[in-house]
């Protein structure tokens, strides 16, 4: 099917090539109106402009677009590396955005996108697809990370939470803790539910009578504190705590050993992730391969660039493993695996 041109978009819309171009690349004297007007115009006929005054209309940008929920924090810079490292071996540039958990500024961050990029990485596990999926240009190809389902329209790929809660739960199982607190992610984050209500479940399979507390966290270190110094202040019994991420697993390990808690003797802590200063403090965790999903995200979405056939399935699970240190095993803080 021939690709819709500039022209087809400015004639639909009843406006000069000049206009749709002001339009489509954001100049301040266009109208919002008009703007929306052409953008949708440009959606329907599933155009697909270029950066820059590029005349070829098969001409690549080499560069693939990357919109990430943060641009801070350990996480975000694991899979920003795994990214660049494969970017940077098939010559590809990767411009960044923030869609924060703000739908218009979702819209906003891909709409950003359209012309410079050759596909889009999108990583919004925190916020609906139908807040961002309608803002994809037609046409562009686009590769979903942890994100909310938006009904097998595009490839994705997936960590498994509730198989990486179920086996920590399994390990608190073995080193006999029964009186257990889950520091959940924000409930709006589809990881955080996935790794709380896996946690929940395989706690009841596998510790029948366990008492389990759950607490609220944002994936912050400083809710980890905050988990840490209410189960301090309320006396609230524990002799485990999982964090669903390891920034909060961190500020729980800081709070109770400045409070004389004896880790893990008096209680075992375990994380989510294994960013890199897990290593270094010793902490138990769940290890996804951060930067690897990242390099795969890249290399699935560069076989679409290139129109390769893709055999891989539609959603692409990726398997975490537990990762025993020492803040649940009495040993000292010093694996770097």
């Amino acid at each position: 099917m021939t690709q819709a041109t500039i022209r087809d978009v400015a004639r639909e819309a009843g406006l000069s090539v000049a206009s749709v171009s002001r339009a489509l690349n954001g100049h301040k004297s266009v109208r919002p109106e008009t703007r929306a007007h052409v953008v949708a115009v440009a959606d329907r006929l599933g155009y697909v402009p270029h950066a820059g005054a590029r005349s070829l209309s098969m001409a690549r940008s080499n560069a693939i677009g990357v919109v990430l929920p943060d641009l801070h924090g350990e996480f975000f810079s694991e899979i920003v590396r795994g990214m660049d490292r494969e970017a940077s071996r098939r010559g590809l540039q990767l411009l960044l955005s923030n869609m924060h958990a703000d739908p218009a500024q979702a819209t906003q961050a891909l709409r950003a996108m359209r012309g410079r990029v050759d596909g889009l990485l999108i990583m919004s596990p925190q916020m609906r697809a139908d807040g961002w999926s309608s803002a994809v240009p037609r046409g562009l190809p686009a590769v979903l990370i942890n994100s909310s389902d938006d009904n097998g329209h595009h490839p994705a790929l997936r960590m498994d939470n509730r198989a990486g809660a179920a086996a920590v739960a399994r390990h608190f199982a073995t080193i006999g803790r029964r009186s257990i607190v889950h520091v959940a992610g924000p409930d709006h984050n589809v990881d955080a539910r996935e790794r709380r209500d896996g946690f929940a479940e395989a706690i009841g399979r596998e510790i029948p009578g366990a008492l389990l507390t759950l607490l609220p966290g944002n994936f912050t270190e400083e809710s980890g504190e905050a988990a840490a110094r209410h189960i301090l202040a309320e006396n609230i019994p524990v002799d485990a705590i999982f964090a669903a991420n390891d920034m909060m697993a961190v500020g729980c390990l800081q709070t109770l050993r400045d409070a004389g808690r004896q880790v893990p003797a008096e209680i075992a802590i375990a994380g989510f992730d294994d960013v890199p200063i897990a290593r270094y403090l010793g902490l138990t965790t769940i290890r996804v391969g951060i930067a690897e999903i990242g390099a795969r995200a890249v290399e699935r979405l560069a076989t679409m660039m290139d129109d390769e056939g893709d055999d891989a399935p539609l959603v692409e699970w990726h398997q975490p493993d537990l990762v025993v240190r020492g803040t649940t095993t009495g040993s000292a803080p010093q694996d770097k695996s």
